[in-house]
């Protein structure tokens, strides 16, 4: 990866305004590259942008591989008369200021509908022949995940391991009547796909084009119900029916006394291992195609994992247990080289995760809000960074900072901070975010990404995520003007002053 300085926002696609209910890839993405253009920003972090799982979380999605449909956006279908101002009615009704998944997702996918009937019933030759080369050129994936998908929706929702043992199985029989059967939906979903990757692709040029890089985030685990878990059963440690045997999570610590218990299947690393990690290499390739960089997320389950029986209701009776380590990333530099990759080694970190990360040259990350729980020696502080890092106010998982510094600190922490980050006495609030990020930003990490709601100074309404909550989570949207020329001046200025405005080559 490339090490000079730089530095980038935190944005997910679905947060970026529009007027249809969820932020897309439309002109606002566009608009929000010539932002970062503006400001010195060479690096754009959008999280996973696959479909969404139970809490519209992007990091429980029914396929590793798949596109979100949600994120695909009207104006070019309207633009080639797949759509009209007519037909996007129901989702200019909707909020700009969040995302209402409740209301969003029937429509959403109502107007993607009459896009493919359209397409479908009047399709030229050269369209039908570059959906047909995007099905060929993604058949690894594809394939499996049309069919799932057209599957769920003929079974009301509901999980593979509820369907008719056969196709549980995948009795090769019940597979080809399924895919007669549903023919229509399968195509429905492969051209949804298809949206998602054009769509994608004019995004992804635009922001080359303008020295802007891709950071995108690829959790460990696959949800159970899951395109990629129903197509590769043997690779999992399940049941005969379907369902997990044990799950992943991670053991009791201060701030959870029952742990976390996850609920997604384990790998069956000696599987994996036997067959040379195929499996992970097309992941990782399909991750490589969408993004130039690459969080893997619980970078520690690389090196061991918890693991706990399926049957019990809290993370506290697992064990550990050995990951694929360093044989499974020899094996992915094999096959693609230098990894464009970030470990996500946040948590309780052992000495051998540290040596794994560190063989490979992976940038780990540092978040500012985990900096003053101790003594000046916090790792976390600005002044013990190391270069190969990726340097963060806070992620998608914690509050915006003006947020922690009203709610997240004790009276000893809020004192240190207040000093480390030079505070003034009279409002601390209305400076600590710019404070914040102006430490990160002078920091000796290569690296640095701050969410929009940081550069902004929003409070806990602009928090995006709370672990372990099923609330409003990933609605969040900002809004067109709140982004005001004032904060991208100041944004552009501290990049040029730290030295991260040269961007790449």
């Amino acid at each position: 990866m490339d090490s000079r300085r730089t530095s980038g926002l935190l944005l997910p696609v679905s947060a970026l305004p529009s007027r249809y209910g969820i932020g897309d890839l439309g002109p606002a993405a566009f608009q929000f590259a010539d932002l970062l253009t503006r400001t010195n920003q060479r690096l754009w972090q959008v999280l996973p942008v696959g479909p969404i799982g139970p809490g519209a979380s992007p990091y429980s999605s029914p396929s590793t591989f798949a596109g979100n449909p949600l994120l695909i956006s009207p104006e070019p279908l309207v633009e080639d008369g797949l759509l009209t101002e007519d037909d996007l009615a129901p989702l200019t009704e909707l909020p700009n200021d969040h995302v209402d998944y409740a209301r969003l997702v029937p429509r959403k996918r109502e107007v993607l509908r009459t896009a493919f009937r359209r397409f479908r019933d009047d399709v030229s030759p050269p369209d039908a022949t570059r959906v047909q080369q995007f099905r060929e050129s993604q058949s690894a994936w594809l394939d499996d995940y049309a069919l799932y998908a057209a599957l769920k929706d003929a079974h009301g929702g509901s999980a593979w391991t509820e369907w008719a043992p056969p196709l549980v199985r995948r009795d090769p029989d019940a597979l080809r009547r399924a895919r007669e059967e549903h023919e229509a939906a399968v195509e429905r979903h492969v051209y949804w796909q298809y949206l998602f990757h054009r769509q994608w692709t004019a995004l992804q040029a635009y922001c080359h084009a303008r020295d802007i890089r891709l950071f995108g985030d690829l959790p460990i685990y696959v949800a159970p119900d899951s395109a990629d878990v129903w197509a590769h059963q043997e690779r999992f440690r399940l049941d005969d029916d379907g369902t997990p045997s044990v799950v992943a999570g991670v053991p009791p610590d201060y701030f959870s006394p029952e742990g976390q218990l996850w609920g997604n299947p384990i790998y069956r690393w000696d599987r994996m291992a036997e067959r040379g990690f195929e499996w992970w290499t097309e992941r990782l390739r399909r991750a490589f195609e969408l993004f130039d960089v690459v969080r893997l997320d619980h970078f520690r389950g690389f090196d061991e994992y918890w693991c706990i029986p399926a049957a019990h209701n809290t993370a506290i009776e697992g064990s550990w247990e050995d990951g694929p380590g360093a044989a499974f990333f020899r094996a992915m530099e094999d096959e693609f080289g230098e990894l464009p990759v970030v470990a996500e080694d946040l948590g309780i970190i052992t000495d051998s995760v540290g040596t794994l990360r560190d063989t490979f040259e992976f940038p780990g990350m540092a978040v500012l809000q985990f900096a003053f729980g101790g003594d000046p020696d916090n790792d976390f502080l600005p002044h013990h960074h190391r270069r190969n890092l990726v340097a963060y106010t806070g992620t998608h998982d914690n509050n915006t900072i003006v947020g922690w510094w009203r709610k997240g600190l004790s009276d000893t922490e809020r004192e240190f901070a207040r000093a480390y980050l030079n505070l003034p006495d009279a409002n601390p609030e209305g400076r600590v975010h710019r404070q914040a990020v102006r430490a990160m930003m002078a920091s000796v990490a290569d690296r640095v990404v701050t969410p929009v709601q940081d550069v902004i100074g929003l409070g806990s309404e602009g928090r995006l995520n709370t672990p372990g909550t099923m609330g409003d989570n990933w609605a969040w949207r900002v809004l067109p003007d709140q982004i005001t020329e004032a904060d991208q001046e100041w944004i552009a200025e501290l990049t040029r002053l730290y030295g991260r405005a040269s961007g790449y080559e």
